[in-house]
């Protein structure tokens, strides 16, 4: 039942999640109005509190005078808090989606319907000042509204899926405990959910070129030569190979009556080949 396969439907999820934050600057000014200076902040996938000891304790890089560079502030952080399955946007399950296997024309892909899960990410945002912390928090709000939709490519079969963002709470943390020479540490905590899709396995099948249905005329029992029937017959025929086109193919109709010659169905709805 359980076989190894890989999609990076999450992977790709929380690429596009972080991706939203990459890009967020703070800047200082001085009395006068004018620009002091600039940073963009530093973002990573990690719990706040690995960042939190770190601040702490103090790294393991030090300057050429041998004292301990300590980690720079602002900076963000982002973390999957868990994954919960919403019933309320599930499909059948039985549902099936294809789609022609890249480079081959003879091939198709085909996965089942995707599955509905709800993830709920938190971003952290570590400050030293509140008007830092703030500065980031305003270029955030203004767009969710409180959701946000993503538009991304989770699978290679699902292209252009829209992922609503929600903005669930904002909460801040500000630590004064400790002396006069401990290091003051803001922390804004911003939940979210991501209401996205798990897919499951992508599997490769022949391209149907043929379907024959028969036909037996109700009532009559089965056996007996007065049975009646009848067989549709229907394929295609075209080129063949990776280069070939879909809209190249012609279809062929095929009907197959009861008899006794040569490409007739006897009362069983078997074809009657040469010699027998």
């Amino acid at each position: 039942m359980f076989t190894h396969f890989k999609n990076d439907s999450l992977r790709n999820l929380v690429i596009a999640f972080g991706s939203l934050f990459n890009n967020i600057y703070v800047k200082r000014y001085l009395s006068d109005g004018s620009e002091k200076e600039s940073m963009r902040i530093p973002l990573a996938y990690g719990n706040k509190e690995k960042y939190l000891r770190r601040l702490d304790e103090g790294g393991s890089i030090t300057n050429e005078d041998g004292v301990v560079v300590q980690m720079t502030l602002p900076r963000m952080s982002f973390e999957i808090e868990n994954i919960e399955y919403d019933t309320s946007r599930k499909r059948n399950t039985m549902q099936k989606l294809s789609k022609q296997k890249s480079g081959s024309d003879e091939q198709m892909d085909t996965t089942y319907a995707e599955v509905p899960y709800s993830v709920n990410f938190n971003l952290y945002i570590m400050t030293k000042h509140m008007a830092d912390g703030l500065q980031i928090i305003e270029q955030i709000l203004p767009y969710f509204t409180p959701e946000f939709t993503v538009t991304i490519n989770p699978t290679t079969m699902h292209s252009r899926m829209d992922i609503p963002l929600i903005l669930n709470s904002v909460d801040s943390e500000e630590d004064w405990e400790g002396d006069y020479d401990t290091r003051r540490s803001l922390t804004w905590t911003l939940t979210f959910t991501a209401k996205s899709y798990v897919y499951g396995k992508i599997s490769t099948s022949e391209r149907i070129k043929r379907v024959m249905a028969t036909l037996f005329e109700g009532g009559v029992p089965a056996g007996t030569t007065s049975a009646a029937a009848s067989m549709i017959d229907i394929g295609v025929t075209g080129p063949s190979g990776a280069s070939s086109d879909v809209s190249d193919y012609a279809a062929n109709t095929t009907l197959r009556v009861w008899g006794s010659g040569t490409g007739d169905i006897d009362i069983y709805g078997d074809i009657i080949s040469e010699g027998r």
